[in-house]
């Protein structure tokens, strides 16, 4: 049987279902978001401080779990369940050292990523991001009460961590510079990063090692073969760092720094299994992604037809999972004790 995670299964099920016929349905103009949701009341959010024993916090963006909507989704019942399944998942990495806040959002549903119209693309992103945004702002003005901050998104979910970034914490307000000193590190998995978005936005400051502070840790990961993908079109290079070793460069990390891949249930979000050294990985000097090597790629098939073959992109926190989570806790520690110094100064 395939070891493929258990989130995939139950998604390729639903792909499978119900998504093959909005790539060819004619579609229309993304209706533009005038209001977002209202984040003063608790049943927008799907975490609202959970593990409040952790010093620290974590906002986190969710990926894109919507399959049947055309653009945008609507916050049903069964919206919130498989929202809630994806999230139990994600959460587990920040559980041990965070308090967690996550909301729900009217996020692009998964058809968005096979428009050919960038612009309608873009026009329903930025919908989800209408909302996305009013949450942050709440969070911060309600619940963050000055407690130090970790931002986190996979995939769409990083996507609205860098506009988070964009919008908040540039310039020298005061709301950003405390901000900034707040931030312990983006963790912005499944998204590309590239020299334009930091050339125009400083305050997007990709991580370089194991420990820094107020960076963005990156990476998407592919085969070895993959040339063109949505994340990193043919010509560009991204910007990545590599989760078993914290190099930035190509210097190969043997499997055996690898810590911990894992399966966790589709539901709860507990983890099954896990298994020590199993891949390692190094970032390809040409496209910038985090190239897994020992992979069987039929183990982890692309599932989506939008992604290539070769494409490993919905298992990038899943392949590291443990040095992900160990990594939290260093920055975290490394954040409070230069906080520590800094204040006996």
């Amino acid at each position: 049987m395939k070891r493929i995670v258990s989130l995939t299964i139950a998604f390729a099920v639903l792909i499978i279902t119900i998504f093959s016929p909005f790539f060819t349905e004619k579609v229309s103009a993304v209706a533009k978001f005038t209001s977002p949701i209202d984040y003063s009341k608790a049943e927008n959010w799907l975490y609202d401080g959970a593990y409040p024993e952790n010093e620290v916090d974590v906002f986190i963006v969710a990926p894109t779990v919507d399959t049947q909507s055309q653009y945008n989704s609507t916050i049903t019942a069964g919206y919130k369940k498989i929202f809630r399944n994806a999230m139990n998942q994600q959460q587990a990495i920040y559980a041990k050292t965070c308090r967690i806040y996550a909301p729900y959002y009217r996020q692009a549903s998964i058809n968005v990523y096979a428009l050919t119209d960038a612009a309608e693309r873009e026009a329903a992103l930025s919908n989800a991001y209408v909302d996305v945004s009013a949450a942050f702002k709440y969070y911060i003005e309600h619940k963050n009460n000055g407690r130090p901050l970790i931002l986190a998104g996979f995939s769409q979910g990083a996507d609205m961590c860098y506009r988070i970034l964009e919008e908040y914490y540039g310039g020298d307000g005061e709301r950003a510079v405390s901000l900034r000193d707040n931030l312990i590190a983006v963790y912005a998995i499944g998204w590309y990063m590239t020299e334009d978005m930091i050339s125009k936005y400083p305050q997007i400051v990709p991580a370089k090692g194991e420990t820094d502070t107020g960076v963005v840790v990156s990476y998407d990961c592919e085969d070895g073969t993959v040339t063109d993908s949505m994340f990193m079109p043919v010509g560009s290079k991204g910007i990545s760092i590599n989760p078993l070793n914290w190099k930035t460069d190509s210097t190969k990390a043997d499997k055996s720094l690898n810590k911990g891949s894992v399966t966790q249930d589709s539901k709860t979000g507990a983890i099954t299994s896990v298994e020590v050294g199993k891949y390692g990985a190094y970032i390809d000097p040409n496209r910038g992604c985090l190239v897994v090597t020992g992979i069987n790629t039929q183990e982890y098939p692309p599932v989506l037809s939008i992604f290539p073959e070769g494409c490993l992109h919905l298992y990038d926190n899943f392949l590291f999972f443990v040095n992900l989570q160990e990594n939290v806790q260093k920055r975290t520690d490394a954040f409070l004790q230069k906080k520590v110094l800094d204040n006996a100064a």
